[in-house]
């Protein structure tokens, strides 16, 4: 898609294939090896395939690909990820909700990445194990002012969801956001919700939400959660930011090695993290929106791949797919 986006708009993308996760462990026994480290550092920005798999799945292994994906978040400095959720009519059957629930949901979830328990100290003994979950107000302050300023952009609209009920870092968190909000942000309408009452309305009442902020551990459960809205988890993009320009972009989805080789994924999260690459790291804000527009152009037409398709509809696969988005971009 990118090398067809370049020779449309009069572009030259250089790229640089290198290795992550499970294929990094069998080939080099490390799940971020340095060339790989060296290869994102020194490029523009970084689209990411899935890491893992059932080979590698075993949770006691001391090297596992979930630290690949860890670490380079760190190497990078990205902590703010963002995943875009919107409903296109056309895929309203596909999703197991209402149709009257879903008209109109086009939500951001705004992601902190490099902090809390993810991060945190690890122990564990043969009855014992503990995860350190910490947050630094600096930390919260940075991701609730890149929500703020996306809310300023969209629909002025933000709600932020922690557990200030049970958490201290939760307690931080709502401390510093409405400290932040009320001094720099006082024009944006401010709702604030426990994640799992967030979770619930979601589901309930999703078009009333614009952008939804949250730590590591609540944004990646919440936004899988999300998928659900959208018909498939093989429909949702991700960008991974920090302050620089480079990020990292990757669909939400995971390695699906159950469909692997066999033609059957859905390509349209990886085309998306594509468009949202185009738009944040190289500043390409036509030929993002093209991707975008070819995208539900496609799917307007009639395209599904088997996780989207109704019953005895025609199926296409992964090629076939990206074929009818890349004939749209006409």
């Amino acid at each position: 898609m990118l090398k067809e986006v370049a020779a449309r708009f009069g572009h030259t993308f250089s790229f640089d294939v290198q290795l992550i996760g499970g294929a990094a462990i069998d080939r080099h026994g490390d799940p971020l090896p340095p060339g790989t480290v060296a290869s994102c550092e020194e490029a523009d920005a970084v689209l990411l395939g899935a890491v893992g798999g059932p080979k590698w799945s075993d949770p006691n292994a001391s090297v596992r690909p979930e630290q690949g994906l860890l670490k380079l978040r760190s190497v990078l400095g990205v902590y703010a990820n963002l995943r875009p959720v919107k409903v296109l009519e056309e895929l309203i059957p596909a999703s197991p909700l209402k149709a009257e629930i879903l008209a109109g949901v086009d939500l951001v979830v705004v992601r902190e990445l490099t902090g809390g328990i993810y991060f945190g100290e690890k122990t564990r003994d043969a009855t014992t194990a503990s995860d350190l979950c910490t947050y630094h107000s600096h930390e919260v302050e940075r991701i609730i002012r890149v929500a703020a300023n996306l809310a300023t952009q969209r629909r002025g609209r933000l709600c932020s969801v922690d557990k200030a009920n049970v958490l201290e870092t939760s307690r931080l968190w709502r401390d510093v956001t409405d400290r932040l909000l009320r001094n720099e942000f006082p024009a944006i309408e401010v709702e604030t919700l426990l994640v799992d009452a967030a979770a619930m309305h979601l589901l309930s009442r999703p078009a009333d939400f614009d952008v939804i902020v949250t730590e590591n551990m609540f944004g990646d459960i919440l936004t899988d959660e999300a998928s659900m809205l959208a018909g498939s988890l093989g429909m949702l993009p991700s960008a991974s930011l920090g302050d620089s320009k480079r990020g990292l972009f990757e669909p939400i989805h995971g390695s699906a090695p159950d469909i692997a080789g066999k033609n059957l994924a859905n390509p349209c999260g990886t085309v998306a993290s594509a468009a949202m690459l185009l738009r944040y790291s190289l500043g390409l804000h036509a030929e993002a929106d093209a991707v975008e527009t070819a995208i539900h152009a496609a799917i307007s037409q009639g395209a599904r791949t088997a996780d989207t398709a109704a019953a005895g509809a025609t199926v296409l696969g992964t090629d076939e797919m990206t074929d009818r988005i890349i004939g749209a971009l006409d």
